[in-house]
């Protein structure tokens, strides 16, 4: 397991309210999209992160983490597990509070590069199941 029932409890109630969800697009078929509606009803901020950078959930889309003018709190990591730690590392160089990585997203070298920089860290796991747990 690569955070404890604590971490995660933190993330979601404390880490705070401005979510970049990598990965987010217009396509309603994909995870992202449904659990970026289940983040925004639990009163996230959702900011779509995807190369086309769409407009989705009702807010503007971004390419790029370091595009995104404001601060973020979380990075919740959508794309496979290759592409995942240089997600991360972007997520630390932008100052975010806490990583993401959802079901089946692992990248262990980042998971230890992440924590080591300060931030929390979830791996291989859903906030969308999570939250219904709090």
């Amino acid at each position: 397991m690569y955070a404890d029932a604590q971490t995660v409890r933190e993330i979601l109630t404390e880490s705070g309210d401005t979510w970049a969800v990598v990965g987010l697009s217009t396509n309603r078929a994909r995870a992202a999209y449904g659990v970026a509606d289940v983040l925004k009803r639990f009163g996230k901020r959702v900011v779509p992160v995807h190369p086309k950078a769409e407009t989705v959930h009702g807010e503007r889309g971004y390419a790029t983490l370091a595009d995104i003018p404001f601060p973020v709190d979380v990075v919740d990591v959508f794309v496979n597990s290759e592409l995942a730690g240089p997600v991360a590392d972007e997520a630390v160089e932008i100052g975010a509070k806490a990583v993401w990585f959802q079901l089946g997203v692992i990248d262990e070298a980042a998971y230890e590069r992440t924590r080591a920089a300060g931030l929390e860290m979830v791996m291989d796991r859903c906030p969308a199941i999570e939250i219904p747990k709090l």
